[in-house]
């Protein structure tokens, strides 16, 4: 990797974003700002001594200048059905890499059935989901899996110690409620329900130190859209504590605040992938502090090593089908705590 590539990051100014230029700058990247809001893309480029560039997903021209001359893009704009279609095309027309942390169930799909043939017969790397949500849950299933060629069924048990929701969260939330209705997507027998009754509460047994959990189940997160993409899963499930849920529910929780100069908040987090084949089990857990923050290194890494050609597949790919999954898990461990074998429990 050369020192000092720049890299545009379309909404660098949110609370996200702002985590994956601080990394970006770790790595000896140099993260180019942009965005709509003016004010907030000087003040952040004034901070770090950035270059800053204004730029609207209503105006192609404007992302165009905003991804000249850099050698790649990440999306940190939600709400990403908004954004995702539109900076794609102009890293298509730019001819470099896009990579983005969209949890929205809705885009990502949208990611892989607009995009999927297209980006691969130009030879274009699309990484969406590349996330706490969505890219650490999928590279936690592919290592799990092992030399299996195919698995019965997966399941992501997600404990957070509390869920505060970042502006970005709550917008992004919003849209996908109104494009999915009083629907709940499930993916169940190699295919998508949509289901209207309420998802069943039940009792999970999270490795220790957290143990048995109460989650919601069938809270499905971006890994439910990831992991089939490329593992012959027919049944992908995940799970959220429900003392999280009522927390992101609520509409009065606030913001995640500041516990460390790094700017995480003091939110931990166990994510706990079982996979599950005839008879047999395999599992593989990560934990860490503050879901937004770790997002940061997750992108960066993955970006890393999309311009390094540490990659083994070209399109529109998940974490797993093109990263080398275990190798991934162990270069985050100065942000994640990984086991990739505890001890067997039963759900």
């Amino acid at each position: 990797m050369k020192s000092g590539q720049l890299v545009a990051v379309f909404g660098a100014y949110g609370h996200t974003g702002r985590f994956v230029v601080a990394e970006l700058i770790a790595r000896g990247f140099v993260p180019v700002p942009s965005g709509r809001n003016a004010q907030a893309l000087e003040e952040l480029a004034h901070e770090h001594g950035l270059e800053a560039r204004v730029a609207s997903v209503e105006d192609p021209l404007s992302l165009d200048g905003a991804l000249a001359g850099t050698a790649a893009v990440i999306n940190c704009a939600g709400p990403f059905a908004s954004t995702t279609g539109p900076v794609i095309e102009a890293a298509l027309r730019a001819g470099i890499p896009y990579l983005d942390v969209a949890a929205e169930l809705e885009a990502n799909l949208d990611t892989f059935a607009h995009y999927r043939e297209r980006a691969r017969d130009a030879g274009a790397l699309i990484v969406p989901a590349m996330a706490f949500f969505g890219g650490l849950g999928d590279l936690l299933v592919t290592a799990a899996m092992g030399d299996w060629t195919g698995a019965d069924e997966a399941h992501i048990a997600y404990a957070l110690s509390s869920w505060h929701p970042t502006a970005g969260t709550r917008l992004s939330s919003a849209v996908s409620r109104e494009r999915r209705g009083k629907h709940r997507l499930r993916y169940s027998g190699g295919q998508w329900e949509r289901r209207t009754d309420q998802a069943p509460t039940l009792e999970w047994a999270f490795p220790d130190p957290v143990g048995p959990r109460q989650v919601i189940g069938e809270f499905t997160m971006a890994d439910v859209i990831t992991v089939p993409q490329h593992l012959a899963i027919p049944d992908v499930t995940t799970y959220m504590t429900t003392e999280a849920v009522r927390d992101v529910a609520a509409p009065h929780t606030p913001a995640p605040t500041a516990a460390d100069q790094s700017g995480r908040s003091d939110q931990t987090f166990l994510v706990d992938a079982v996979v599950r084949s005839g008879g047999a089990e395999r599992r593989a857990t990560a934990g860490g502090q503050d879901i937004y923050a770790v997002t940061a290194p997750l992108v960066a890494e993955a970006l890393e090593r999309v311009l390094t050609g540490r990659t083994k597949t070209l399109g529109v790919a998940p974490a797993g089908e093109i990263f080398d999954a275990p190798d991934f898990l162990h270069a985050l461990a100065p942000h994640i705590t990984l086991d990739l074998n505890p001890p067997k429990r039963i759900a």
